[in-house]
């Protein structure tokens, strides 16, 4: 801590060294911050055990311990080296507050009894763990600890830098570990000269109150001699005086909320998260303990789920505090999920799972949001939150804006049906305050809704990797609670912040529709395969939740597997994290996130989900005709007739045209009495001379030229040509994709500068089904020397749009693969779907948060219309997307480099397709 003050000459010398402005300089004063500890002692026996696996503290204390020592080293990356700490504090100590001091590299967490105690971790600030804040005659002198120490950082264990690729044989150090009687008194005086300095530095040459700080703590150099603990109360003194000086009732007021970001998974995997909560959170607990009035706001049902299954006193004593108004749990929803990918019916799970579990454990809902550190805010999430029982959202990611600054801190936010929320930006565009006068200056001089609101958050404790908040912010905070020149500091709860704002909401502005963050549109592209998982995953629990409806309408005898579904979204809900389905994480976590997702597994969501499924479609087919049980199912609310691909005996397939009810199902009771319906145009197929391939089902004609680009799409009713003249459709492009930093997350605008249209062959086309039901054509295309593409173009008797299956090996680095259809149709708004509903964009770039918008996210489909006519682009498992002018582009493939060296790289499967349309969308 910082002690840099000056000194008052002595009488006999002149009045003082003194700037060109006459302000006293400061002169170095050292010597306190080394009395912060006094008399030191060795611990009394150290040993340790290293382990590959994260195990229970009762099988840990188990193990063979061997002797250790100061400066031994462990490792490596993801391992955990357990110490047994033997202590036996001197008699000459009684009377003082005595510390373990730890210091290692790696994450700790001290246990004692048989339960989690401290956290510690240099990187977060906490070196020490207080055995007694005054050690009394009979307390027992010697006692035995355990240290549990995670071989990763706060931030991971990234190789050269925060975002790279975790080393895998990094080492980690003990540099200390001893006994050491604290001065409590010596950490005031220091917290107290820092805050002055911190006054005087902020408010500036020109301020009096900046001179007053100053010369309050030159004051309290003068007359404290740090080898004389006497001086200290009238150095206490001086500063006391300063701070009880009161501000007047105008000042702004801040509520310092304590807060702990902890990702679930993001530079570190799921598993380590869960222990990260415990050394997060008791620390916090102990600071409850010790500071009545301190407020923690904790979110993310899952973690809370985590602790209460592995750490369950820790978990109830959560409880006893909640039940006493100190932690607050907060956001309602499962995890912090990213607010742009999921589904509408995903989101609204999100809450429903999150407000339930906080009923159950916490006795009450969430009526606020909490979403601090996701990447933009769909347009649909007002209406999901009052729907869920919010009424409240508190973010601050778009302060990373890179192009524009959003215009407000505290405003309504108005959602496609019209819904509002009361929405809070913390001023201080932070989540991981620390409780210093620089912050809180700046909390106030950065608020841009100044005259409509006199109240602002404060958010603090080290975040992202856990930490959270340390007894020096408390310090700091409550000795900043109501002094002059500053503003107004009280430790609060999002309740309170909330009725304030709402008290004050009368000229409060509101924003319509999403909050889109200028940064990080990477995001919806990186790891593909993440979110074909999530595509399919979400499609298959909404499959079995209907099904297993019908089965049950139709006999009460089903058994409707609520508590598998539970199970089944809840790891669905885990992988939309905000640092997951988007693909901004570690390899351990991308294969962890493949492992809920993949059929290879009984519990993950694609197995398990299609058991259930087989286990409701067979409860349906019970009494009915047809051959083996053969069932056809339709999810969607509408009735389709469509080609399908429909099992032989042997393994073998055949094409037939079926039609299923909205919402039903029907079963076939034979093959030969599945028939194509006779008035439906059969699909044509034509090989031209030159190598092109023209097909048609009388709906609409496709015509591909020989190396598989799209030349011509006319809706053939109203001979509407949908490509736009002398352009190509179907056109793979390559783009150099080379972010300023943050390789996984962001794509900039320059990438655009470097379009390059990958082309093909001629004579690679050739016809693969030849017609009737189902026509198709395919090529294949090398993109680079190092990655090759193929891929089939279908059409379908009685089909709207024409359809591309398309398989990618794809071995690149830092690229970017997309395919544009240019559109004969000319309109300056795009429509994108978006969760239960769709939002329009600019197409052009006439103004700054036009042009940050050149790569977006959608759902399944994206649409550009003109009146009477329109292109839509449909896809199975992409999000990012793009209209500019009249270029519909479909975002496929990226190649970035951290934190995943290996995201994207290997086979991808896919399908986009492709629709004109009479009318608007």
């Amino acid at each position: 801590m910082c002690c840099e003050v000056a000194r008052q000459p002595s009488p006999d010398r002149p009045a003082g060294p003194r700037t060109e402005k006459g302000r006293p300089r400061a002169r170095a004063h050292r010597t306190l911050p080394r009395r912060l500890f006094g008399e030191t002692c060795p611990v009394a026996a150290l040993s340790s055990f290293l382990t590959p696996e994260r195990l229970p503290y009762q099988e840990a204390i188990q193990q063979n311990f061997s002797p250790a020592q100061i400066g031994d080293s462990f490792g490596p990356t993801w391992w955990t080296c357990w110490f047994r700490v033997e202590l036996t504090i001197p008699e000459a100590w009684v009377g003082q507050e005595v510390h373990l001091c730890w210091e290692s590299d790696g994450e700790s967490l001290v246990w004692r009894d048989g339960e989690p105690v401290q956290g510690l971790t240099k990187e977060g600030e906490k070196t020490s763990y207080v055995l007694t804040d005054r050690l009394g005659e009979g307390e027992p002198q010697s006692l035995t600890l355990y240290v549990e120490v995670a071989c990763n950082g706060l931030l991971g264990a990234g190789k050269g830098s925060m975002i790279a690729a975790p080393d895998p044989e990094k080492s980690f150090q003990l540099s200390r570990a001893e006994l050491a009687v604290f001065y409590r008194d010596v950490h005031k005086l220091l917290v107290d000269l820092e805050l002055l300095l911190g006054i005087a530095k902020g408010l500036g040459e020109d301020n009096q109150r900046s001179f007053q700080a100053l010369y309050t703590a030159n004051q309290m150099v003068n007359v404290c001699d740090p080898a004389k603990p006497e001086t200290f109360p009238l150095a206490q003194a001086l500063a006391s005086q300063f701070f009880g000086q009161r501000g007047g009732e105008s000042q702004h007021t801040i509520h310092a909320i304590g807060h702990c970001h902890i990702d679930t998974a993001w530079l570190w995997p799921f598993k380590e998260t869960i222990r990260k909560c415990a050394r997060s959170w008791v620390t916090a607990m102990q600071l409850m303990k010790q500071n009545p009035e301190f407020i923690f706001a904790c979110s993310q049902a899952q973690q809370l789920e985590w602790v209460k299954s592995h750490y369950p006193g820790l978990h109830s004593q959560l409880q006893e505090f909640a039940c006493r108004g100190q932690f607050v749990p907060v956001g309602g929803t499962w995890v912090e999920m990213d607010g742009n990918l999921p589904s509408g019916e995903a989101m609204v799970r999100q809450f429903l799972q999150g407000q339930n579990f906080f009923l159950q454990e916490f006795g009450k809902m969430c009526s606020e949001f909490w979403l601090p550190d996701t990447f933009g805010y769909s347009a649909q999430l007002p209406q999901i939150m009052r729907g869920c029982g919010i009424r409240h959202f508190l973010t601050q990611k778009l302060s990373w804006n890179l192009v524009n600054s959003f215009p407000h801190h505290t405003f309504f936010w108005e959602g496609l049906d019209g819904s509002r929320v009361l929405v809070h930006f913390p001023p201080g565009d932070s989540y991981g305050m620390q409780g210093s006068v620089e912050e809180v200056l700046k909390t106030v001089a950065n608020n841009r809704d100044k005259g409509r609101t006199n109240h602002s958050a404060f958010l603090f404790g080290f975040g992202d990797g856990g930490g959270g908040p340390t007894q020096t912010m408390l310090d700091r905070l409550k000795r900043l609670g109501n002094t002059d020149g500053l503003p107004r500091v009280q430790l609060s709860s999002p309740k309170r912040l909330f009725s304030a704002l709402e008290s004050d909401s009368g000229h409060l502005c509101t924003w319509v529709g999403e909050l889109f963050l200028e940064l990080h549109n990477g995001t919806y592209t990186t790891h593909a395969q993440i979110k074909k998982g999530n595509r399919e995953c979400e499609r298959i629990l909404h499959d079995v939740e209907l099904l297993s409806s019908l089965a049950l309408a139709r006999s009460t005898q089903f058994q409707y597997p609520a508590a598998q579904l539970q199970h089944l979204w809840r790891l669905l809900l885990l992988n939309q994290f905000h640092d997951v389905v988007t693909g901004s994480c570690i390899q351990l976590v991308a294969e962890d996130s493949m492992c809920h997702y993949a059929a290879s597994l009984s519990s993950d969501i694609r197995s398990h989900g299609n058991t259930l499924l087989s286990t409701a479609a067979t409860a349906l087919c019970a009494g009915e005709p047809g051959p083996e049980g053969l069932l056809i199912v339709n999810t969607l609310p509408w009735k389709r007739t469509e080609v399908l691909a429909l099992p032989k005996p042997g393994g073998a397939h055949s094409l037939a045209l079926v039609t299923v009810p909205s919402m039903g199902y029907a079963p076939v009771p034979a093959p030969t009495s599945v028939q194509p319906l006779l008035p439906q145009q059969p699909v044509f197929v034509v090989q031209e001379t030159d190598g092109s391939v023209t097909l048609d089902n009388g709906i609409i004609r496709v015509r591909l030229d020989p190396t598989g680009r799209l030349t011509s799409l006319v809706l053939v009713a109203s001979g509407r040509e949908a490509i736009a003249e002398g352009a190509v459709g179907n056109q793979f492009v390559l783009f150099d994709d080379v972010p300023l930093y943050w390789d996984a997350w962001d794509v900039m605008d320059y990438h655009l500068e470097t379009r390059k249209p990958v082309l093909g062959q001629a004579g690679t086309l050739a016809v693969g089904t030849e017609g009737g039901l189902r026509g198709s054509a395919w090529f294949l295309l090398q993109i680079t020397p190092n990655s090759r593409l193929s891929q089939e173009v279908v059409l379908d008797v009685g089909c709207p749009y024409v359809r591309f299956h398309t398989e990618v090996h794809w071995h690149e680095a830092h690229k970017f693969l997309k395919v544009e259809f240019p559109a004969r149709v000319r309109s300056s708004q795009a429509t994108y779907e978006i969760q239960f509903g769709h939002l329009q964009r600019p197409t052009h770039y006439n103004t700054s948060w036009d042009w940050a918008r050149f790569e977006v996210w959608a759902h399944r489909w994206m649409d550009l219309s003109e009146h009477g006519f329109g292109l839509a682009l449909l896809n199975d498992c992409k999000y990012g997307a793009s209209v500019r002018g009249s270029v519909l582009s479909l975002s496929l493939l990226r190649a970035p480099k951290a934190p995943d060296a290996t995201a994207d790289m290997g086979r991808h499967e896919f399908t986009y397709a492709l629709m004109p349309h009479k009318g608007e969308c």
